[in-house]
């Protein structure tokens, strides 16, 4: 018989006084590895830590480039962020508490399947993103939300309609997010989860109203460095480090004893007795308990051959058709994804989409393949609520590394949360100043109105995704709940939304009336399946795959037909030209693109790019890859060393690219800053002036210089100039037309349709 790790066995007394070796009841039981302070050192401290660095940030940038914190410019970022930072936050936004909870909870449950299901499932919608990301640069240029693009197309009803989708969405994200960040900091520091709740989203308040959207990005930036350096640490112990494992050899032997038909799984717990008589009998016997509350011991149910090393599983499989539709709702209609591919440069938009996604496949993945699959190899005794709680990855960390596994997971979760915490917060901020204030309540908004309601909204929210989530505790939902539940309340607006900028026959009536009709289908079966499958309607029944399964399948496929169907039968036809004199600024322009950039948008090559390699990887991940692995069957050790090598691979390349392409595309900025900060005003303003009058001997002798020398637009002319610096070259004086002669609150593409 297969037996676990022998530091979680010891004695324990029947009730008759008879003694038998048994396994742990729980992982982490009463006691706590770290003490209260840790977890209000981690969440306070890195919170103020991150404030204080991105707040600085943000003054170098002003101080030193010449940025000006306009209300355009808090929104949006300056519509100019590179492919490698854009990719970078599309990672950081991407991983919730989920994404690094959740995929291990499937790992433990399903085997192999589990984090593949996990991560396929959940990137399909960012390669897939990229088309529209594309589309609003070309037909939207002057966008700040997704809302005010419904509005400019389909009218006020349509926009209240969406406006409450996107709300939700940002609802349950947050949810989400705080949910399981809580309850991991409650497991290993005992610190309050009401106190967890409040101070987890209060960390990030504070850079954001002070930076807005780039502030965000840029500890978004930090935030994901230190996710994927902790990422690459444990894949490495796990797969080349540990005593305990250190190979996929040792995985791969471990793994199959677990799952073992042969091995004798004598469970403590009453209920899974005809009656107390029957266990004792039956224990004793034995001479040992090997399984409590859901502890992983034997075949797994649905699997082929009871393995966790296959892909054959019904509950995987059942599973990844939940994540795939419940993540198109949290990518498509989530504000924070839109205003991301608004803030990007056009060449960035859909570039930056695909890597990210790409990228991000690496850490449930690489992750969970590594984490979630050594719970089970080393048989911890961690209880089904404990791997519903998401409180897999940390039991592994400590398992492998103690206190400071645990401190690692704290922080490596904190990042995780912060990051799309500031996101979501920056989001309803947007949808509250732009799509409520400015359009129902002052149309004649100025900048600094708008700037003053955007930070008033992060600061309301930020105390809203406190309050939600001590409720949603207080009613025993958990993390694992709210994430299959998803799809099922916000898949029915996926079709419209993706369809508002992509399809000129879609009208406002069947848009409404699918989003609609389709939530309402989507509950009323979820409930009736719940019902129908164990009788009763509970959490627990509502939260089996089952009833899941349906009510997100029926929420997108019955508004999509609902919504193209009607279309069909009263198409709009909609003018794309329109749209630009629909959305206008309010206190900034749009950026100078230079030619290269205008090609991106006055071409279809960049849609016909992301369409091309967004839908090739798409069909990969979900229909190719799966495949191929079914001849696999149950995996040889040979066909699971090669998964293993994939899974790690993929991860570092993912880390490479996230930590040194955004820093590679930004080196002129940062050398810019450097030379800010080591070298004073007056040294750059007599470096400027020697710079100038050598260009102007160079004029004079013909030398051909890469811009024109005009005293105008020099730094004699030009008073921010100093603050700009010399490695920026003379300066522009904005005409108020871009290089396509269009006026700057024009759309760029204006006389693109489809």
């Amino acid at each position: 018989a297969y037996s676990g790790m022998p530091e979680y066995y010891s004695n324990y007394a029947l009730p008759d006084g008879t003694v038998v070796c048994a396994k742990d009841k729980s992982f982490f039981g009463d006691e706590t590895l770290l003490s209260e302070g840790v977890g209000y050192a981690i969440v306070l401290g890195f919170g103020v830590f991150f404030s204080l660095l991105t707040s600085f940030m943000v003054f170098l940038e002003k101080r030193y480039v010449g940025v000006n914190i306009s209300s355009e410019f808090f929104n949006t970022a300056g519509r100019d962020i590179k492919t490698g930072l854009t990719a970078t936050v599309i990672v950081s936004q991407w991983t919730w508490a989920a994404t690094l909870l959740q995929s291990s909870n499937v790992a433990w449950a399903y085997g192999v399947s589990g984090p593949f299901w996990y991560a396929s499932g959940a990137t399909i919608q960012v390669l897939l993103f990229g088309i529209l990301a594309i589309e609003v640069k070309r037909k939207a240029a002057t966008a700040h939300t997704i809302c005010e693009i419904i509005d400019a197309r389909w009218g006020p009803t349509a926009h209240k309609v969406f406006l409450y989708f996107c709300f939700l969405t940002n609802i349950i994200v947050s949810a989400m997010l705080v949910l399981g960040g809580a309850a991991t900091v409650n497991a290993l520091t005992s610190m309050d989860i009401e106190a967890a709740s409040f101070l987890i989203p209060m960390g990030v308040i504070l850079y954001t109203m002070a930076g807005g959207l780039k502030a965000t990005f840029l500890a978004s930036y930090f935030h994901t460095a230190v996710i994927f350096a902790v990422l690459c640490l444990m894949v490495f112990i796990v797969y080349a480090g540990d005593d305990d494992l250190g190979s996929s050899t040792r995985v791969y032997k471990r793994l199959k004893g677990v799952a073992s038909a042969n091995r004798v799984c004598v469970s403590g717990e009453l209920d899974d007795y005809a009656n107390e008589t029957v266990m004792m009998n039956t224990i004793k016997e034995a001479g040992y308990i090997s399984t409590w509350d859901g502890h992983n011991c034997g075949p797994v149910a649905d699997n082929r051959d009871g393995e966790y090393l296959t892909m054959l599983s019904n509950g995987g499989l059942k599973f990844g058709i939940i994540n795939i539709v419940g993540n198109f709702g949290t990518v498509f209609v989530d504000q924070s994804y839109w205003q991301s591919a608004i803030a990007a440069k056009p060449s960035s938009s859909y570039k930056g989409y695909l890597l990210g996604g790409l990228c991000w496949f690496a850490i449930p993945f690489s992750l969970a393949t590594a984490v979630g699959l050594a719970s089970v190899a080393l048989d911890l005794p961690v209880t089904a609520g404990e791997a519903g709680a998401g409180l897999v990855p940390p039991a592994t960390a400590v398992h492998f590394m103690g206190e400071g596994g645990g401190i690692l997971m704290a922080i490596m979760l904190f990042m995780a949360i912060t990051s799309t915490g500031s996101a979501e917060q920056i989001a309803v901020s947007s949808l509250v100043s732009y799509d409520i204030y400015r359009k129902y309540i002052n149309p004649q908004a100025t900048g600094e109105d708008i700037l003053r309601i955007s930070r008033y909204a992060i600061l309301g929210f930020g105390t809203f995704m406190g309050i939600l989530s001590v409720i949603l505790y207080q009613i025993d939902i958990s993390l694992g709940f709210v994430y299959l539940m998803m799809g099922v309340f916000i898949g029915s607006s996926v079709i419209p939304v993706a369809l508002v900028l992509t399809w000129s026959k879609a009208n406002a009536v069947g848009a409404m009336a699918g989003a609609i009709m389709g939530q309402i289908l989507a509950i009323i079966c979820w409930t009736v399946s719940a019902a129908a499958y164990d009788g009763e309607v509970t959490i627990d029944t509502l939260g089996k795959n089952d009833p899941m399964l349906i009510g997100n399948l029926i929420a997108i496929l019955s508004s999509g037909t609902i919504h193209i169907i009607w279309s069909l039968i009263a198409p709009q036809n909609y003018d794309f030209k329109e749209m630009a004199a629909a959305i206008t600024l309010i206190d900034d322009k749009l950026p100078e693109y230079d030619e290269a950039e205008q090609n991106e948008l006055l071409t279809g090559h960049a849609k016909r790019w992301i369409s091309m390699w967004g839908g090739l990887f798409t069909v990969i991940m979900i229909i190719v890859w799966p495949v191929l692995s079914i001849p696999a069957g149950v995996f040889t050790e040979g066909y699971f060393e090669l998964w293993v090598f994939i899974s790690i691979i993929w991860g570092v390349v993912a880390t490479l690219v996230c930590i040194l392409l955004p820093v590679y595309e930004s080196r002129v900025g940062i050398m810019t800053v450097m030379k800010g900060l080591f070298f004073n005003d007056d040294l750059h303003y007599r470096l400027d002036d020697v710079d100038y009058k050598l260009e102007v001997m160079m004029s004079h002798m013909g030398i051909a210089l890469k811009k024109p020398i005009d005293v105008d637009t020099s730094f004699h002319g030009d008073p921010s100039y100093r603050a700009k610096l010399i490695s920026q070259g003379p300066q522009v004086k904005p005409t108020g037309k871009d290089v396509s002669g269009k006026a700057m609150n024009e759309n760029p593409v204006s006389s693109v349709g489809m």
